[in-house]
């Protein structure tokens, strides 16, 4: 990605192929439209008069300027009502301006920041970095594309291939604030297409060894440390969960490690625990194989997880973080775990293994009993853990359950602002109940007149958390691959990174 340029001319007189302007919903152009209006012989103010463009959320109106001004294309996206104007919103309509320019032959783009600071109406009261931090960062994580596995002459010849220069346009009391939050914009989207393109590589490259060498090239190039715990090391601690689902394949497992100190040396880290299954094919308890081909993305916490670490280093955040990714790889064989098999984890505690197919909480389990070692003050772990987490809220939201509620409020927040929404689920006693064994200490699913398969997951992990650590899960099943939205193409969604982020910054 070349960086975002910031430029501060006038709209009439500035030089681009098109000029994007963001437009709350009215009846008519204001004011800020009204020389452009002018110049263009009423071509705006027709618009609106007829309808053709009125200011919803992501509407779009692409006007060429036939030489009367500068930029050779003005487009207008709409941001929806003007007390409702998000920094989500921002992000989409920024976004859905990238989409547009696909379909015309644009090299150059300029986005003009708006003022949303002085509007009365407008409840939110955006500051100004945050308004261009936004837009930069969903045109530029809608330019994402995976196309490593494509002879030269299939990939893609989008307009956006051959975009040569982004700009945001400011006034230049801003412009110092701009630049900032571009910088800023472009080291998150790094880091979210770091985790996409992990998610997006296939099962036979994205093996837990490559997701250890990708994790220390990350740690390398952003000056945090990371090693790699392998088989001996996991037997060394006990971790009997991690190792009995990877015994099944012939990949080895690994432990990633990564701790990133931007804050003092005394001050307790946050934790974040990302599930690292590089494929699952369900194991013993094999899953359906039509669209098993998909279960090359149940790595997107572990993606997410190294992703995140990459962002708080780059972007030098004050404060301790520590990461680590349970990798393995899930597959049948002569030596794979069978259902009614039990496992020793790492804290001591046995695991009925009722289904296979339920392997993440069983690595997680031990990498959350590993968090102990810092004594930390938060663990956050995120896993695409549960297809009932699919039917419960769909690809809108990823599930939060934990033991804090202050730690939940601030993720739920923080999923607010970034776009990457949390909803908030019970975790009860009769839900631990539900993952007691019989003949161990617990099992790895409920039996199946319980229901709330995510909730018992969560109670499953709960065990391995102590109970004074503010803890939080992420079920992000729903949200790792394919949604619907303007900055995020086919495949891979990175969630969670820039989630991740914005808590870390807020208690930072």
């Amino acid at each position: 990605m070349k960086p975002i340029k910031i430029k501060t001319d006038a709209f009439i007189s500035h030089n681009t192929d098109c000029l994007t302007l963001f437009r709350p919903e009215e009846e008519k152009p204001d004011a800020t439209l009204k020389e452009i209006d002018q110049k263009l012989n009423g071509a705006i103010s027709s618009a609106y008069k007829n309808k053709r463009f009125e200011g919803k959320a992501n509407q779009t109106l692409w006007l060429d300027t036939l030489g009367n001004i500068k930029p050779k294309a003005i487009l207008l996206v709409g941001l929806g009502p003007d007390k409702e104007v998000t920094a989500e919103k921002l992000r989409q309509a920024s976004a859905t301006a990238l989409k547009q320019i696909e379909k015309n032959k644009t090299t150059s783009l300029s986005l003009a920041v708006p003022d949303l600071t002085g509007d009365k109406k407008n409840n939110l009261k955006i500051e100004p970095e945050h308004i261009a931090c936004a837009l930069a960062e969903g045109a530029l994580l809608s330019l994402y594309r995976f196309e490593e596995y494509k002879s030269k002459d299939k990939k893609s010849k989008n307009q956006n291939d051959s975009l040569e220069e982004l700009s945001l346009l400011t006034d230049a009391s801003n412009q110092a604030i701009a630049r900032k939050s571009a910088q800023k914009a472009h080291k998150i989207v790094d880091a979210v297409f770091t985790a996409r393109d992990l998610i997006s590589h296939p099962g036979n490259r994205a093996t837990p060894t490559f997701l250890a060498q990708t994790a220390k090239k990350v740690a390398r190039a952003n000056q945090f440390t990371c090693k790699i715990l392998g088989r001996k090391e996991m037997e060394k601690f006990g971790m009997g969960a991690l190792l009995g689902v990877s015994q099944g394949s012939t990949e080895p497992p690994a432990l990633i490690v990564m701790e990133y100190k931007g804050g003092p040396k005394k001050q307790a880290p946050v934790v974040i625990v990302g599930k690292g299954i590089t494929f699952d094919t369900g194991g013993i308890s094999i899953k359906p194989s039509a669209n098993m081909g998909e279960m090359k993305m149940d790595m997107s916490g572990g993606a997410a997880t190294i992703g995140a670490l990459q962002a708080a280093a780059s972007l030098k955040l004050p404060i301790n973080v520590v990461g680590l990714v349970p990798a393995a790889e899930n597959m049948p064989s002569g030596n794979a775990i069978k259902p009614g098999d039990i496992l020793k984890s790492m804290s001591g505690k046995t695991i009925e293994v009722l289904n296979t197919d339920a392997e993440g909480r069983l690595v997680l389990a031990d990498a959350l009993t590993y968090s102990a070692r810092y004594k930390p003050r938060a663990v956050i772990d995120l896993a695409t853990l549960t297809g009932a987490c699919v039917v419960a809220l769909g690809h809108q939201a990823g599930a939060v359950i934990g033991n804090n509620a202050d730690l939940i409020q601030q993720l739920i927040a923080s999923g607010e602002t970034s776009g990457e929404r949390l909803w908030n689920l019970p975790l009860w006693e009769e839900h631990e109940k539900a993952v007691k064994s019989d003949i161990a200490d617990l099992k790895n699913i409920s039996a199946p007149n319980v229901g709330a398969g995510t909730i018992t997951a969560a109670a499953f992990l709960k065990a391995f958390v102590d109970d004074k650590t503010p803890w939080a899960h992420l079920d992000i099943a729903g949200v790792a691959w394919e949604l619907d939205k303007p900055y995020i193409p086919k495949g891979a969604s990175g969630f969670g990174v820039r989630l991740l982020i914005h808590y870390l910054e807020n208690i930072s």
